[in-house]
């Protein structure tokens, strides 16, 4: 069955999610829908509408200049087994001692590896993309330097695939929060699948709002594979629930944000520690005096 795209862009968050709504009451109606900044700061939202038959592109035109946007692209897309696509094109990571891999390269863990599974079908936020890997490289720096942190959290985890890296590593509870109610269920399978029920527990949240993470804090390792803003907004959280002395691993900034998203966070009280960059993205460890 082939499926349809429809992107458009526009200015200013508002506009981009009254134009996704608007678009959610079309005929055909789309079956999802999603609002993504874009990350160069020029304040440009995409909108993106998502048919499993042609959809209206008269109708998509009146929305997109009923809030000043640009006409909407549309696209067909052939029927693709993802899951197929995605076990071909994605290889195991190494990051440090961590090897994260799916089932179909099950033969290829190291000896000695803290090897953690995710199937393709689940593969965003596996390992595969920099920011990931490089929160696993700057855990297990954290590891090698003889850290003990007895309170952590991940904050946006996606998959919890670095909730796990630490239940590995460190004989401690770790918490996984997303906003994402998909998100969360996927990470609990994964949870289960890596066999580390009941060292990792995941539930919805948006940021430290949620009771089980409250009532956990401080905490002296904070995990925040976001985006720029996102972690720009958290710093007085991060002030308030991360330990004196503790850390928190901020990713998902280009290397172009990563300066500003240091200076917010400095003057949040929680100074760089370390910056790494790995191709156009950047990892920062923060430290609380």
């Amino acid at each position: 069955m082939s499926t349809w795209t429809a992107l458009t862009h526009t200015l200013g968050r508002e506009a981009a999610e009254a134009l996704a709504e608007m678009g959610e009451d079309l005929t055909p109606e789309p079956v999802g829908s999603g609002v993504f900044e874009i990350e160069d700061g020029s304040d440009r939202w995409e909108v993106g509408l998502y048919f499993t038959e042609a959809p209206d592109e008269v109708a998509l035109a009146l929305i997109a200049m009923s809030q000043g946007a640009e006409p909407f692209v549309v696209s067909e897309l052939p029927e693709v087994d993802w899951v197929a696509h995605v076990k071909r094109e994605l290889s195991p990571v190494e990051a440090g001692r961590f090897f994260v891999y799916g089932s179909h390269d099950a033969d290829q863990v190291p000896e000695g590896a803290e090897a953690l599974l995710i199937e393709a079908a689940m593969a965003f936020g596996t390992g595969h993309h920099s920011t990931t890997k490089g929160c696993l490289l700057a855990l297990d720096r954290l590891v090698e330097a003889g850290e003990q942190p007895s309170r952590i959290v991940d904050i946006g985890c996606g998959t919890a695939v670095l909730a796990m890296a630490a239940a590995r590593v460190f004989p401690v509870v770790v918490l996984a929060g997303d906003i994402d109610p998909q998100a969360v269920d996927v990470a609990r399978a994964n949870v289960i699948a890596n066999g580390l029920d009941g060292r990792v527990e995941c539930v919805e949240a948006v940021g430290f709002d949620h009771p089980l993470i409250e009532g956990a804090a401080p905490f002296d390792l904070v995990f925040a594979n976001i985006l720029k803003q996102p972690l720009i907004d958290l710093v007085p959280d991060m002030a308030r629930y991360v330990a004196p002395g503790g850390r928190a691993i901020l990713s998902g900034i280009l290397t172009t944000q990563a300066d500003e998203v240091t200076a917010a966070y400095a003057a949040g009280g929680l100074p760089l520690q370390r910056r790494d960059d790995y191709g156009e993205w950047t990892t920062l460890v923060v430290a609380r005096a």
